[in-house]
């Protein structure tokens, strides 16, 4: 019995080799980690089973109740002979993992194999086969792993049952009692202790793949966090050697080098006496990777470096694009060939389409900003000649009544265009400036308003120095001008407030006017107008850059009733330091 259970044992390395097989097969992981398998997989799964059933038949060993003697293979039986076999561990594992049709399928396969074998016990084993596929169904779990001690005790299980079958089927029955007697324990244990060996070799493998896989991915999005900061305005020499540090050292190879279309920008790590940036590309197979768009693995006889005692033996050279055109390349060194695994190349192709998105990313940021300031600087050109008509209307009506003040306006006129177009150069300016640009202004509009324009501040000095974009302020004076106080006959008062606060500066302009309702609030800043008084364009232009430049919590805020005036304020946050 002890040797039996020995050879049993021995034999169990072509259930480790099969096993090991298995974990190549998709549909074998879908079993692992999937509740249930579509048809087509559960047909292959009991296929596969089945044979492997038949297999563990095969490895078994002869038994003849007659002289006791065991054969070391199983082949057509004897009428007074049965078979120690491992023909239920790939029955009990079907089961377990794909569900009483899998179990049953390849017990069914299995089973009628064993009974075209002959033998007192062929009926008695090929209907165990099928129960053993049952039994493993029902120990089926869908919400957790299969574990080694039950994958054990149902191989066991399966095994026990077998035994009974043999002696309620077989005949005679002395012939199946003298052979339970001398096969039952051995492959009990055999059987049982296979099932779990089985379960863990495959488990193994693929847990040792995903750690792998996760440690890729770990070490990708680690380096993807690293180089952003250095690729967000492109690729140059700085960012270039920035980036191969980095990647230096969390790859670990002999050397890493980034190149343009022309010449290597960075080198990091060996050769760097030689491999030097700002110097043309040395090698051939650079210049092909860069035509071709295609990763290519080089070794000693392909890199042809200029240098004979050059250490890198191998290497891998990705490309870098942008908008799928090769604008560069990264190359990973490595001493031979040996060094570059499946897995390196995987990863360095992932590095490759990682950095050519940052590059695509940061070109499309570029882009951005610079659409950003070609508009601002065109909200704020359309702000000039908006106050020059209503100037120049000032003006003319005051030729004819009293030139003398009217020439005194056209001086005030030029000193204030001149700011004004020395603001339009400009992306921001201080409230300081902005404040002087108002009162230049409205010593212009004071002129329409004789004794009636009242104007106070509520300054903070403190708040001068704040940066805000050119020309924010005025066109909210002026339209507290145009549309406030313009049908008022006296008492027009417009009050000018800037105030420091502990994380930003609040800029507000209350004009006691005929104010508005608040389906006029809604729209004015937010869109242009298509009205008879206004279009309400030099708010909308205000609230535009207001918001492009420090978000929409600076955004104008508009507080009014009808009859009672009409407040715009807007508030700076503080600037980081």
């Amino acid at each position: 019995m002890f040797e039996l259970l020995i050879t049993m044992l021995e034999r169990l390395g072509i259930i480790v080799t099969i096993a090991f097989i298995l974990t190549r097969f998709r549909f074998f992981r879908g079993l692992i980690y999937h509740d249930s398998l579509n048809r087509r997989q559960q047909y292959f799964a009991i296929l596969f089973f089945g044979f492997f059933g038949i297999i563990g038949t095969y490895s078994g060993m002869s038994f003849s109740t007659d002289n006791l003697q065991f054969n070391p293979w199983a082949a057509d039986l004897a009428s007074d002979e049965a078979i120690a076999n491992s023909r239920v561990i790939g029955i009990v594992i079907a089961g377990m993992l794909g569900g009483y049709k899998v179990g049953i399928g390849a017990g069914l396969i299995a089973g009628l194999h064993r009974f075209t074998l002959g033998g007192f016990t062929a009926l008695a084993c090929g209907l165990a086969a099928i129960v053993a596929g049952i039994i493993a169904g029902r120990f089926q779990k869908k919400k957790n792993n299969v574990n080694l001690r039950t994958a054990f005790l149902v191989g066991a299980i399966a095994e026990t049952v077998q035994m009974l079958i043999i002696l309620l089927i077989a005949k005679p029955y002395e012939q199946a009692q003298t052979l339970v007697e001398i096969i039952g324990v051995p492959m009990i244990i055999a059987n049982g202790f296979g099932s779990a060996l089985f379960l863990m070799v495959i488990k193994n493998v693929v847990s040792e793949e995903e750690k792998t896989g996760a440690m890729l991915a770990q070490k990708t999005l680690r380096i993807a966090d690293q180089t952003l900061a250095y690729l967000r305005k492109g690729i140059n020499q700085d960012s270039a050697r920035a980036v191969c540090q980095i990647l230096h050292t969390e790859v670990q190879t002999s050397a890493v080098a980034i190149t343009n279309q022309h010449e290597i920008l960075a080198h990091i790590g060996l050769a760097d006496d030689h491999h030097r940036s700002t110097s043309p590309i040395q090698t051939q197979i650079t210049r092909d990777v860069l035509k071709s768009g295609k990763l290519v693995v080089a070794n000693d006889e392909t890199i042809h470096c200029r240098e004979q005692s050059c250490p890198l033996g191998a290497a891998v050279i990705a490309p870098l694009k942008l908008r799928d055109e090769t604008i560069g390349t990264l190359k990973f060194y490595f001493k031979s060939e040996k060094e570059i695994t499946n897995v390196v190349i995987e990863l360095i192709a992932g590095l490759s389409n990682l950095l050519s998105n940052q590059l695509e990313i940061a070109e499309a940021d570029k882009a951005y900003q610079l659409a950003k300031e070609a508009e601002i600087k065109a909200l704020q050109a359309q702000i000039s000649p908006h106050f020059l008509f209503n100037t120049m209307n000032v003006i003319t009506s005051l030729i004819r009544i009293d030139p003398a003040k009217a020439r005194m306006l056209l001086v005030s006129l030029s000193h204030f265009l001149r700011q004004n177009l020395n603001a339009t150069t400009l992306s921001m300016t201080t409230l300081e400036q902005e404040l002087a640009h108002v009162k230049a202004y409205l010593s212009i509009e004071e002129t329409r308003f004789v004794e009636k324009l009242r104007v106070t501040y509520d300054i903070d000095e403190g708040a001068l120095p704040v940066k805000i974009p050119p020309l924010t302020l005025q066109p909210i004076v002026e339209n507290a001008v145009k549309h406030g106080i313009k049908n008022m006959d006296h008492d027009c008062q417009i009050h000018i407030s800037i105030r420091k606060g502990a994380k930003s500066t609040i800029v507000a302009v209350h004009d006691n006017g005929q104010g508005m309702n608040q389906e006029r609030i809604n729209q004015l800043g937010k869109q242009i107008i298509d009205s008879e008084t206004g279009s309400g364009i030099a708010l909308f232009n205000v609230n535009r850059r207001l918001t492009m430049n420090f978000g929409e919590s600076a955004s104008l805020r508009i507080d009014s009733e009808p009859g009672k005036g009409t407040k715009v304020s807007f508030t700076i946050p503080q600037a980081e330091e």
